[in-house]
């Protein structure tokens, strides 16, 4: 970042442009999405949860003749601004759902040198060079920005955002904002996580009447090339962009938009571990899908994903496996079993002292710290394998032997997993319950094709991360499943909808 400059961050699965759109409905704003190649995509493949929640990453193609048609989906400056026109914004939505994320980045955008600024009534004033503003930093998932809050006009589509708060981003570290083609973000999540107590623009756009009814939606085009990605819809929905009707489940928690999901199922059977339930967030600032690592390695190995080598889990079923499966088949409770063989102090319901800890196991301090998770993880998800694959009537040698295949496809926690194009016909369908109703992914929805012809390489479109209680068990439903199904956030019924895309 040069002197004088400051970046601008705003995510989004893909790039925003105002696009020629017919008229739109009265209420409406809607904002056209534009395709990105997925090689271009990495570092947004994990999303950028960390203060996250449902938004979106944005990217633009930043070219010559882009730049000259003016692809500005908003904009610093509207109407009633300061900066008439000074600043653009490219992109909204964010995986931090709380607050406009925005600064300098190229000469036309946003400058703190501007010494006229905006008050809470929407009124100029003029400021010294010593004025001090509220500091703010967000830390994400795959980095950090910080800098200070502003207040300004902003505009989104057609509408102007009055008195708008937003963080002028003076100062990211991440090589992920330094490679990333965005320049801002735009969080469309609750206001109970809100840095600094900041109104979101969403709240915003509800308060001052410029959307007909408290709702957004998401439809992301996978038939275009590379075309017309899609489209974000604020103040209702179209009914072009999905078929059937919408499954709604309420919000269970503020703050991101999660609810409750039921069982995942491989090939129509069950992974077990969400039989009871899980939570989930949809986050279109996640290109993939992710969840708990006892189903994403059951996945892997269904789908011949490339995993890593768990010498712990070999361990667990080596030295263990025998007790776990006795436990399982005197029906006790899953959720006691590895406190009872020693390898983890949680019962399910409470911690369980390990004894006095002596001088010498404060000396050893952190590896053995670190070992004993490891093992404690391996161990519940051993338990999970070995139930399910009990309940499926498999012998106990059976069982012994897939969970040992399963320590050989533990997700690789530096990166994807790639499998073979050619397998792809073969592979199973993978079904997420939500209010009862099966939503299906087929291979080439949740596989993703890299490059062209030989070189073209495929990568398994789920990754794992595991979210303890009381949070998780936690999915994240990110661009993947938002492109199959489209996604209403309704705001003013506090629910989540979905319904095949269009």
């Amino acid at each position: 970042m040069g002197t004088g400059r400051v970046a601008l961050l705003v995510l989004f699965s893909a790039a925003l442009l105002q696009a020629l759109l017919p008229a739109p409905a009265e209420g409406l704003v809607r904002i056209a999405l534009t395709k990105r190649p997925a090689i271009e995509n990495e570092e947004r493949r994990r999303g950028f949860l960390g203060s996250s929640s449902n938004d979106a990453a944005a990217s633009k193609e930043k070219t010559e003749e882009a730049a000259a048609e003016g692809d500005i989906v908003g904009e610093l400056g509207g109407a009633g601004s300061c900066l008439h026109g000074t600043a653009r914004l490219l992109a909204f939505q964010s995986t931090l759902s709380t607050l406009i994320s925005l600064a300098a980045f190229q000469d036309n955008c946003y400058s703190s040198s501007i010494l006229k600024i905006q008050d809470l009534h929407g009124k100029c004033f003029e400021v010294g060079k010593n004025f001090r503003r509220k500091p703010a930093s967000i830390r994400y998932g795959t980095g950090a920005i910080s800098g200070y809050f502003s207040l300004d006009s902003v505009k989104i589509g057609d509408v102007v955002v009055k008195s708008q708060d937003f963080i002028e981003a003076t100062r990211e570290p991440s090589i992920t904002f330094m490679v990333a083609k965005f320049d801002g973000i735009l969080g469309l999540g609750f206001k109970d996580i809100s840095v600094g107590k900041a109104v979101p623009v969403w709240y915003n756009m509800v308060k001052q009447g410029l959307v007909e009814d408290p709702v957004f939606s998401f439809w992301f085009n996978r038939h275009a090339g590379q075309g017309q990605g899609g489209e974000i819809v604020f103040g209702g929905i179209d009914p072009s962009h999905y078929r059937g009707n919408h499954t709604y489940v309420p919000v269970t928690r503020k703050g991101y938009w999660q609810f409750d999901m039921g069982d995942v199922l491989i090939g129509g059977k069950s992974t077990g571990f969400c039989a009871a339930g899980c939570a989930a967030i949809a986050d279109s600032g996640t290109s993939l899908l992710t969840g708990p690592t006892a189903i994403i390695t059951q996945i892997n190995q269904k789908i011949g994903a490339t995993g890593v080598v768990s010498q712990e889990c070999k361990a667990v079923v080596s030295q263990y496996g025998q007790q776990i499966l006795d436990q399982l088949l005197a029906e006790t409770q899953p959720t006691k079993i590895c406190s009872s063989v020693g390898l983890c102090t949680f019962d399910g319901t409470h911690d369980i002292s390990t004894g006095i800890r002596s001088v010498v196991d404060d000396e050893v301090g952190e590896s053995n710290g670190v070992l004993s998770n490891a093992m404690c993880n391996a161990c519940e998800s051993a338990v999970v394998w070995m139930h399910n694959q009990l309940a499926q009537n498999q012998t106990e040698d059976l069982v012994l032997q897939y969970v040992n295949e399963l320590c050989e496809r533990i997700p690789n926690p530096m990166g994807e997993s790639t499998v073979d194009c050619s397998r792809l016909a073969s592979m199973p369908d993978i079904a997420f319950t939500i209010g009862g109703r099966k939503f299906v992914l087929k291979p080439k929805q949740y596989i993703l094709k890299v490059g062209e012809g030989p070189s073209t390489q495929c990568i398994s479109g789920f990754t794992a991360m595991d979210i303890p209680p009381p949070r998780g068990p936690l999915w994240i439903l990110g661009d993947i499943f938002m492109g199959a199904y489209h996604t209403v956030f309704d705001y003013g019924n506090l629910r989540v909808g979905f319904s095949e895309a269009a």
